[in-house]
């Protein structure tokens, strides 16, 4: 009994690889080196959800029914988020990065794996808040077409509008967070000023090449669903987009010590992740 669920457990994991693979080699989408556990447990949610009879039925879908895709690829997004998100580290950006970068011209940041958007207008008001929203261009990207699209919007749930008050009020935040929205009994849309400076633009941290010359880059709580490997690769990425003196941003449960770049950065807030790039010698 013992060896046959063994053998239930191999197939199955064989069967998502194929799945994995047929991503890839249709839609171009790259999910070989994410995390296994985290593919897994998103396809199995799906194959429950959908009713299908096995994970070799899922990937036939994928390759001939495009909506059952983008389901799919929603659920393999990250879209853990929300505004000021781990406030101390909002807090810390502010006293320890937003000062060096007030001392700049202009101001270039990349928002990687931005999701839906929530974390990008966090960094939105309070650059607004310290008087450099209008020299700064963001870059918000995400590989999603459908959560870009969403992002763009700007508009959330108005049952999540007092999390984000605490939020905001815990990170710092120097105004009422009611001055940013308009809202309604459904949703409350953010100010037009957060937005008209942000970008956001579908980016593939797998496949696609960086921004050049970013002051900034946040990809916060992404790297954890990727494999080493893959993990180092977008290090790599990052390091490449900023220059000396240009600042990095992980989440919480990331870091740096295990990468091959991890000399290339020293830290500027160890504890909240935050990190500068080393001019070169």
């Amino acid at each position: 009994m013992k060896k046959k669920e063994e053998e239930n457990l191999e197939n199955q994991d064989i069967e998502i690889r194929l799945l994995i693979e047929a991503l890839y080699l249709k839609y171009g989408f790259d999910f070989r080196n994410y995390s296994k556990a985290h593919l897994k447990r998103r396809i199995l949610n799906r194959f429950q959800i959908s009713g299908l009879g096995s994970i070799t039925e899922m990937t036939r879908r994928v390759v001939y029914d495009s909506e059952f895709t983008d389901q799919l690829l929603m659920d393999l997004s990250i879209t853990v988020t929300e505004m000021f998100r781990d406030p101390s580290f909002y807090k810390a950006l502010r006293q320890s990065v937003l000062p060096v970068l007030r001392t700049y011209p202009h101001v270039k940041i990349w928002h990687a794996g931005c999701a839906s958007g929530e974390e990008v207008y966090s960094m939105a008001i309070m650059l607004k808040e310290e008087g450099l929203l209008h020299k700064t261009q963001i870059y918000a990207t995400d590989f999603n077409p459908m959560i870009i699209r969403y992002a763009k919007k700007a508009q959330y749930p108005i049952s999540r509008i007092k999390e984000f008050t605490v939020s905001y009020q815990k990170a710092g935040g120097k105004h009422s967070f009611s001055d940013y929205y308009t809202a309604d009994d459904e949703k409350a849309k953010l100010n037009e000023v957060l937005r008209k400076n942000i970008v956001f633009a579908n980016h593939n941290l797998v496949t696609d090449s960086g921004f050049a010359e970013m002051n900034l880059v946040v990809c916060r709580n992404v790297l954890i669903y990727f494999n080493k490997q893959l993990q180092d690769k977008v290090i790599g990425l990052f390091m490449e987009s900023l220059p000396g003196g240009g600042f990095l941003c992980l989440g919480s449960k990331e870091n740096l010590q295990f990468s091959s770049h991890y000399n290339a950065f020293e830290p500027v807030v160890d504890n909240e992740r935050i990190y500068i790039k080393k001019y070169s010698s």
